[in-house]
């Protein structure tokens, strides 16, 4: 069967907060003249970007359209997972013209592109294009690595230098899998900054790689769909740090579900968030809270020094109005002092 028959598969990756989530809502709103499904895996029992992608407000968001993998890192549950949810939408009588994948922040996108060799999955599917959502501020700003400036002189010293923490090999292995890499937030960066960023990202990526500044995840769908770069076909160009690996695992983070009461003031919960973020070994936080006196679910989502939020849909009034929020961290970061925090005892 040859790829014109094939359903083309998108896959977006990116690190934790990078705007994958953002650049999808886009694609979908933008592309009316496709179906599109999508399935997104979540780190973490809470369904926040699904909750985002679902209430979008367009008819591409159908809830039926998109499905959520929750049972863990989409890369290590290929198996029992993935290939299910992907037989669950080849084998519907109206077929997607179209699937996108957006994966965990944490996963490695090599494993789940080797899924595609699968014979049952090959032979409907190819893998259109890999796209990585790298956060441009987080990467100026040194988000991956100790001392990123000392690291660089000290590996063009000593090539045998081998000094990565878990992010930085995550995000080498996204970098190295790419067909583009979208550079997100871009607005928050002035030229050099930007120049700064293309010049890490050119040297983590492939040659052929082009890496394009975006705005809020806005870019023509057009350059995003319809790569056709079969990436199943070509996995040995796509070097990763764990190809000498049976198996890829995610010890090095955790991650906790904190149920929250009605906030009773916005900039006051805010600031809470932020303060948590700058627990040793926060990562990310992100989801759902009530605020007092306002009739619409407050969506927010944190990393780093940047904190994003907004009211995304009205409370339905079977729902029980509590706030849930997912923090992912490095291993045994501190969550009695997170809990403190938020006044959780």
């Amino acid at each position: 069967m040859s790829t014109d028959s094939k359903i083309p598969v998108t896959v977006v990756t990116g690190f934790l907060g990078a705007g994958k989530t953002s650049l999808i809502r886009n694609l979908l709103i933008n592309s009316h003249d496709k179906k599109i499904a999508l399935i997104i895996n979540e780190f973490g029992d809470l369904g926040i970007d699904g909750e985002i992608l679902k209430n979008c407000d367009d008819e591409s968001c159908s809830a039926d359209d998109i499905l959520e993998l929750t049972n863990g890192c989409i890369c290590c549950t290929v198996a029992d997972d993935f290939i299910p949810t992907i037989e669950t939408l080849l084998n519907r009588t109206e077929r997607p013209e179209h699937i996108v994948i957006e994966t965990s922040g944490l996963a490695l996108p090599k494993p789940l592109i080797k899924a595609f060799q699968w014979p049952e999955v090959r032979s409907r599917t190819t893998v259109d294009g890999v796209i990585t959502v790298v956060d441009g501020p987080a990467v100026h700003a040194g988000f991956f690595a100790d001392d990123p400036e000392l690291i660089k002189q000290q590996r063009a010293a000593d090539p045998s230098l081998d000094h990565e923490n878990p992010l930085e090999e995550v995000f080498s292995d996204q970098l190295a899998c790419a067909d583009i890499i979208v550079v997100s937030k871009s607005d928050m960066l002035d030229q050099a900054q930007l120049s700064d960023v293309m010049e890490i990202i050119n040297q983590g990526s492939r040659s052929s790689v082009e890496a394009l500044p975006a705005i809020n995840g806005q870019l023509d769908p057009k350059i995003i769909l319809g790569m056709g770069s079969a990436a199943e076909n070509d996995i040995d160009s796509r070097p990763s740090c764990h190809d000498d690996e049976d198996e890829h695992e995610h010890d090095d983070f955790d991650t906790f579900t904190l149920v929250l009461e009605s906030q009773k003031e916005l900039n006051s919960f805010i600031l809470q968030v932020k303060d948590a973020l700058k627990v040793s070994g926060v990562l990310r936080i992100k989801g759902f809270v009530k605020i007092s006196g306002k009739p619409s679910r407050l969506t927010i989502q944190g990393v780093g020094e940047r904190v994003d939020y907004y009211y995304d849909r009205s409370w339905t009034e079977d729902e029980i109005q509590n706030g849930q929020l997912v923090i992912i961290g490095l291993r045994d970061f501190n969550m009695t002092l997170v809990k403190q925090i938020f006044n959780i005892h």
